[in-house]
């Protein structure tokens, strides 16, 4: 029996681990608990602090003198290095720095799987796949915790990880596949958005039903250090109890502070470059470090006007050749407000630039630095989609776009209220203009902590107690079937896409596809593409869409590539099955085949392999 739940926040550019002993919070006579994270700030100093900086750094064999990497759990350590030093010093060796590891993950154009980052880095440096950064800060996270709870250790706990709700099934799928590597076989998955949201609640504790009653919906937005992430969640009531229902969430956004960070140093740049000053691209990875901690220093001082920045010198004078400058609050609120909070109409679209021919393969950034367009966008469109949904809990009738009536703000960024003031105008503008009520803030939340703390109640809540969060999947999810066509030269048979997991399907339920007439390819490899869809809300298990290809409703994720194992002298044979999908306990989709009238069984996970 776990006596601890646990919640961790696997984040872009940070990680954080909450816990309460469960024996305790069955009385609710306990406080929840940051895990204190010992990690190295400096050559030879191990420091604790509740959060562990999202970046690993892959040294040379000689750069640091053995042991002075050393942690409380293994003192001789002088590989890789994750947390606070890997910032700072990967900051002025790039080349060895793995950063964003988790936008990485969910990256469908990469193998994932495969030795890439830190990217595009020179061939003497040692590389590790998405996949395996994330599995050594979940790894550090666990020797921590089991250094200091030795007799309780992480493995066997309550565990819950928290993923952004724009994940599709097959990044989920690696981020349990990397927390199988870090020694942790159970978690349970859960969305960052509904983390904070169940924090809040925590924290509230029956108080939080005087701020939110039925009827009402919750907007989520949550802008971390790499990603933008919204969610709607309404409120309702049956047999007289409030529930909370997620009802949509939106598009993976890798837009953040990462984001921020880029701007300020290009501001400052070209401040130094008036001067004479110019920059090479090293120096420039450093200013954007610098005014990352500037950015950080006035977020967490208010009374502080400046904070100063330091950017190395290049060649045999290092000291003499340091170059400084300064980020004034006044600066950096103009530049993160009006560049990426515009106060635009709800109606206004992200911008999309016209594309190269030929670009660098690289992270897919959003183009549109404007959070608030993103948002009008998630907002309109999933009215669209509600007013079509026979069941949706949220009344969108004569309405341009979901009116939220409360808005609970979620991610480092929004420590500065001048942000968190103009999305709050920005969303209260549109209302007005809409002839909906005003939004209100929802208060009291923990930027850094907020997810982590959800996190570790929403382990208590599995157990059958507090309020617990409604939506099941966030997304429809469909399977490719190949039309069968007479052969036309040039011309490639269409593809149909066919409903396996309906929009909200519930956790640890299955689904049964009505009966076709399916043929599985066994014994030769084959690929088997899958879709998803956020908008199509009413579409049932075995309902059939028309060729996807120009349905814009329909998003591809990442295919299966497979050779499903075949009897012998039946290898490329078309085997006649039924079809079954269930959704695990921990919010992964597997689409079970199962041989008409024989005992063959197949099992395909949407993450690029097969069980058997």
């Amino acid at each position: 029996m776990a006596r601890y739940s646990i919640g961790i926040d696997l984040g872009t550019t940070h990680c954080a681990v909450s816990y309460f002993n469960l024996e305790q919070a069955a009385g609710r006579g306990t406080q929840q608990t940051m895990l204190a994270i010992p990690q190295v700030t400096a050559v030879g100093t191990v420091e604790e602090r509740d959060l562990l900086p999202s970046f690993l750094y892959l040294p040379n064999d000689q750069e640091f003198p053995a042991g002075s990497l050393g942690l409380p759990w293994d003192k001789k350590r002088r590989a890789a290095v994750v947390g606070e030093f890997a910032r700072s010093h990967g900051s002025k060796v790039p080349m060895r720095l793995v950063s964003a590891a988790k936008s990485w993950l969910c990256h469908t154009g990469v193998d994932r799987s495969g030795a890439i980052l830190p990217w595009q880095a020179p061939d003497d440096v040692a590389r590790v796949s998405p996949l395996e950064a994330s599995a050594r800060f979940l790894s550090h996270l666990r020797e921590a915790w089991d250094h200091q709870f030795g007799d309780d250790v992480l493995a066997e706990q309550e565990v819950v990880l928290t993923v952004p709700a724009s994940f599709d099934a097959a990044a989920r799928e690696l981020t349990l596949n990397a927390a199988q590597q870090a020694g942790l076989p159970n978690v349970t998955l859960l969305e960052e958005p509904q983390a904070a949201l169940y924090a809040w609640t925590e924290a509230l504790g029956e108080g939080f039903r005087k701020h939110v009653k039925p009827g009402e919906v919750i907007l989520v937005v949550d802008v971390g250090g790499g990603t933008s992430d919204f969610s709607l969640i309404a409120v309702t009531s049956k047999g007289g109890e409030v529930e909370l229902t997620r009802v949509a969430v939106g598009d993976h956004i890798l837009l953040g502070g990462d984001n921020m960070d880029l701007a300020l140093a290009h501001t400052v740049n070209q401040r130094l470059a008036a001067d004479g000053k110019k920059l090479d691209a090293w120096q420039f990875n450093a200013l954007t470090f610098a005014c990352r901690q500037a950015k950080e220093q006035l977020f967490a001082d208010a009374k502080l006007k400046k904070a100063p920045l330091v950017i190395p010198g290049r060649g045999s004078s290092l000291v003499g050749g340091t170059l400084k400058a300064e980020l004034a609050r006044d600066e950096l609120t103009d530049i993160l407000t009006d560049g990426f909070f515009p106060e635009t109409p709800v109606t206004e679209s992200p911008q999309t630039a016209r594309r190269s021919g030929l670009a660098q393969m690289a992270l897919p950034y959003a183009q549109d630095a404007g959070v608030t367009r993103h948002l009008a966008a998630f907002l309109t469109r999933q009215a669209r989609a509600l007013a079509t949904a026979h069941d949706a809990p949220v009344k969108v009738a004569g309405q341009a776009f979901v009116h939220p009536t409360a808005v609970l703000f979620n991610g480092g960024v929004f420590k500065a209220t001048a942000l968190k003031d103009r999305v709050m105008d920005v969303i209260n503008g549109w209302l007005k203009a809409d002839d909906g009520q005003p939004a209100k803030e929802l208060q009291g939340a923990e930027y850094d902590l907020a997810v982590a703390r959800g996190a570790a109640y929403y382990g208590w809540v599995r157990q059958g107690h507090g309020l617990r969060i409604r939506g099941g999947t966030a997304r429809a999810y469909y399977v490719g079937v190949e039309t069968a066509m007479p052969a036309v030269p040039g011309m490639e048979p269409p593809v149909k896409a066919l409903c396996v997991a309906p929009f909200g399907m519930e956790e640890g339920t299955q689904a049964d596809i009505p009966p076709q007439e399916f043929g599985l390819v066994v014994g030769e490899p084959t690929r088997f593409r899958f879709f998803a869809s956020s908008v199509r809300r009413d579409d049932r298990v075995g309902a059939m869409l028309d060729d996807v290809s120009g349905n814009d409703e329909l998003e591809e994720v990442a295919p299966i590539e497979t050779s499903l194992p075949a009897k012998k002298g039946s290898e490329g044979a078309l085997v006649p099955v039924n079809l079954q999908a269930v959704v695990t306990e921990i919010g992964t989709l597997e689409l079970r085949c199962l041989e008409k009238g024989g005992k063959g069984h197949w099992k395909l996970e949407l993450n690029v392999r097969m069980k058997e």
